[in-house]
């Protein structure tokens, strides 16, 4: 059906569905022609499947870049912190044993 859709516009060259929890309710399609793909994206956004508005977008790869980019320093952000804070605990520890054996 999406094949249908979106051939009216063009050759496809891919068409992909999102088969993942969290690709679920995407497609990525790959037309052979970018003005094709300029037409498909005018017509179809917003356009109703199946009582669902489409939402067509150009693919940006720089911007996926960056959000790999940011996820990956709060990950290692995350991992200071928590090291920060286990060296914090373990200082108080020490400190409170020195305490009782004063």
């Amino acid at each position: 059906e999406l094949y249908d859709l979106f051939g009216r516009y063009g050759a496809i060259r891919q068409l992909r569905k999102g088969v993942t929890q969290e690709t679920k309710g995407t497609a990525f399609v790959i037309y052979e022609d970018i003005y094709e793909a300029k037409a498909a994206l005018e017509a179809l956004s917003g356009f109703n499947v199946k009582g669902r508005y489409l939402v067509v977008l150009y693919h940006q790869k720089d911007k996926l870049q960056k959000k790999k980019d940011l996820e990956r320093e709060r990950a290692k952000a995350q991992i200071l912190k928590e090291q920060a804070l286990k060296k914090q605990k373990e200082d108080q520890l020490k400190k409170k044993k020195r305490k009782t054996i004063q």
